[in-house]
């Protein structure tokens, strides 16, 4: 498996993942705006990624959201870079949660 693979999904694919026994939504917008509008999960801005992965760890699939697909495509390929996360199912919200309307 290529270290930064990951797999796209689109808004209709993500609700049957996020029932998925041990599944994770991490929304990785500011907090203002998972306050503004979210899908429910966990909010973890993009520039604490790093610092908190600890809290990731225990999720299995993540599934990263923001608002345009840009910050939540960064976040997906920096978890997959790290040795906790090399097992981990990770799929990236395509277009992120305004991408459909």
């Amino acid at each position: 498996m290529d270290e930064l693979t990951y797999t796209d999904v689109s808004l209709d694919e993500l609700e049957p993942l996020r029932q998925r026994p041990g599944a994770l939504l991490l929304d990785v917008r500011d907090e203002w705006e998972f306050d503004e509008f979210n899908l429910g999960g966990l909010n973890l801005p993009l520039p604490e990624i790093r610092a908190r992965k600890t809290e990731l760890t225990r999720f299995n699939p993540l599934i990263v959201v923001c608002s345009n697909g840009t910050r939540s495509r960064i976040a997906v390929k920096e978890l997959r870079r790290q040795p906790e996360f090399q097992q981990h199912t990770l799929y990236h919200l395509h277009g992120g949660l305004i991408g459909d309307i």
